[in-house]
């Protein structure tokens, strides 16, 4: 009948006999469960696959690694909390010495015999200034950012995203500087037409002066915080699925409409996100305030009048002149500042990794 043909490892394959490749002694599974790993082979040279894995280190580069982003990030909460600590130190003397009520008062007076000082205006100012700020500056931002991502050829969005991100860079005492010695002019001559033809609206009200308003500080803020909304929108846009947008135009949508239902919807948590950023960026301003707003406490909403202030340019202009107590009062209205500009930072990133696929797509 002829030699009976060798059964390979393939099961399409006929035969009956095994290779020798494949045989395996009687009792070679009893020998093998006892012997080492290294040697558990046919032949007894090891397993054909190579044998088992190495044994991880006990420490090496990627522990290491992971130990030392550990560390990093422990080490900024561990910053923020002795930032929060320092700040209520120092503040906590001056609002025992404080005669008036820290949260209502208008005036600011620590350095006196008997310290009256209040953070109501200075939190009205920054609030004020900080939202009047978003209002210009967002549909602006959001305007650059569309342009930029879906209708500006690639290498002219590139020059044009490089030019805007340079506004970023610049210190803010420039802005300052040139608010207060060029801009305010234009402002003022606004802010008089303004009162002329709108004096019956409250927040265009006044006899004057004009200038050093509200209005001229918020128009800086909102020039500073216009790269920041611009650029974090056009990297939100750019992120939109492309299948998304493609299925929109195949509907037989004009471009506009499939920014209106497809990328909008989309970047709406990221838009958000860029925009309480900007409001950060806002809270915190200093220098540039300090040198456009008329530096006067009270509670007003009149925007064009001269006045105006906040819990950083206060600091600011205050801080030289500062006695013990004052230097305290300071630092409690910093607090303040502080926990604002937490809550909004904290806010920020809460709506930034709402939606799993934003972030997935972020990353």
């Amino acid at each position: 009948m002829g030699e009976t043909p060798d059964r390979s490892a393939d099961a399409g394959t006929g035969g009956t006999r095994v290779t020798e490749s494949h045989e395996w002694p009687a009792g070679a599974s009893a020998r093998l469960a006892e012997a080492p790993v290294s040697t558990r082979t046919p032949g007894g040279t090891g397993l054909g696959g190579g044998g088992a894995l190495p044994r991880a280190r006990a420490f090496g580069a990627e522990r290491a690694f992971r130990g030392l982003t550990l560390a990093a990030g422990s080490a900024v909460l561990v910053i923020i909390a002795a930032i929060a600590v320092f700040l209520v130190a120092k503040a906590v003397p001056a609002l025992r010495a404080d005669t008036a009520n820290f949260w209502t008062y208008e005036g600011w007076s620590p350095n006196e015999a008997q310290p009256k000082f209040g953070i109501g205006t200075l939190a009205f100012g920054t609030v004020l200034s900080a939202a009047l700020a978003l209002i210009l500056a967002v549909p602006v931002a959001l305007g650059i950012a569309l342009y930029l991502s879906h209708y500006a050829p690639r290498r002219l969005g590139t020059a044009l995203g490089f030019l805007v991100d340079l506004l970023a860079a610049v210190p803010s005492v420039v802005f300052g500087l040139w608010g207060r010695d060029y801009f305010s002019g234009p402002v003022r001559d606004l802010s008089i037409w303004l009162n002329k033809n709108f004096h019956w609206i409250p927040l265009f009200g006044g006899d004057g002066p004009f200038g050093a308003s509200i209005l001229l500080g918020a128009l800086v803020l909102a020039i500073m915080v216009l790269p920041i909304v611009t650029s974090l929108s056009r990297e939100v846009f750019l992120q939109t699925p492309t299948a998304n947008e493609e299925a929109a135009l195949a509907l037989g949508a004009t471009r506009w409409e499939m920014i209106r239902t497809a990328v909008l919807p989309y970047g709406r948590p990221g838009i958000i996100a860029a925009v309480m950023l900007g409001l950060g960026r806002a809270l915190g301003e200093t220098i540039a305030l300090a040198m456009t707003l008329g530096i006067t406490f009270g509670i007003s909403f009149n925007l064009i009048q001269n006045g105006g202030n906040t819990i950083a340019a206060n600091i600011a202009n205050a801080f030289g002149e500062a006695n013990e107590t004052g230097r305290g009062a300071l630092i409690a209205s910093g607090l303040v500042l502080f926990a604002i500009t937490l809550i909004v930072n904290i806010t920020a990133r809460v709506i930034i990794y709402r939606r799993r696929e934003f972030t997935e797509s972020a990353a």
